[in-house]
């Protein structure tokens, strides 16, 4: 009886370009930047406006709303890794992440169009939420939770409500009203006054 038969190497397919990638994501902030609306853009035309086959947009995105999913993602940092500063010093550090995104307008116009669409469809939304939302908001909470062990923030009070209390003001200005000013310490002044707020009471 033989022994055991060698291993056959895994094939793998031709390397993902990312220069691919990049053209593609390009071509639907053009588009959109241009004004096409979500129900304009087609793969075929994507396809096009990026100078790439679709075959390769499909190979990359199995239809339109995985795509949007993938734009949305490309204009997203990473969610901010503790720095071990005070919890002031790590709340005014993340609000002032979200001041520089707001500051784009490229990604808040985009991200205006691209989510109204997204919310839209229910499981793009989920998908967004657990991969894109869901970390910014544990990083926030996390700060929250270490400020009301040390005595920062009362402990009276839910934790996620805390955090609307943090964010709201910066997302209100940054995706709901264009025309609001985003100034250097706006975050400063928006943890400071919110800080002073829900300090545990004597």
């Amino acid at each position: 009886m033989s022994g055991p038969a060698a291993a056959v190497p895994e094939r793998r397919g031709r390397p993902r370009s990312a220069a691919a990638d990049h053209a593609i994501i390009e071509a639907v902030l053009r588009l959109i930047e241009e004004g096409a609306g979500i129900g304009e853009l087609s793969m075929e035309r994507i396809a096009r406006e990026a100078g790439v086959g679709k075959a390769t947009v499909y190979r990359r995105w199995p239809g339109k709303d995985a795509l949007l999913l993938g734009v949305i993602r490309s204009l997203e940092e990473e969610a901010p890794a503790p720095g071990g500063g005070t919890v002031r010093d790590e709340l005014v550090r993340i609000l002032d992440s979200l001041r520089s995104r707001g500051l784009a307008k490229r990604h808040s116009a985009v991200l205006r169009t691209v989510l109204t669409h997204v919310r839209a469809q229910p499981e793009v939304w989920r998908e967004y939420h657990e991969t894109v939302v869901r970390a910014r908001r544990e990083a926030l909470c996390a700060v929250l939770r270490r400020g009301i062990a040390g005595g920062d923030i009362r402990a009276d009070r839910d934790v996620d409500v805390l955090a609307d209390l943090f964010v709201g003001p910066m997302l209100s200005r940054a995706l709901l009203d264009e025309g609001k000013a985003l100034p250097d310490g706006l975050a400063e002044q928006i943890v400071d006054t919110v800080l002073d707020g829900v300090r545990p009471r004597p």
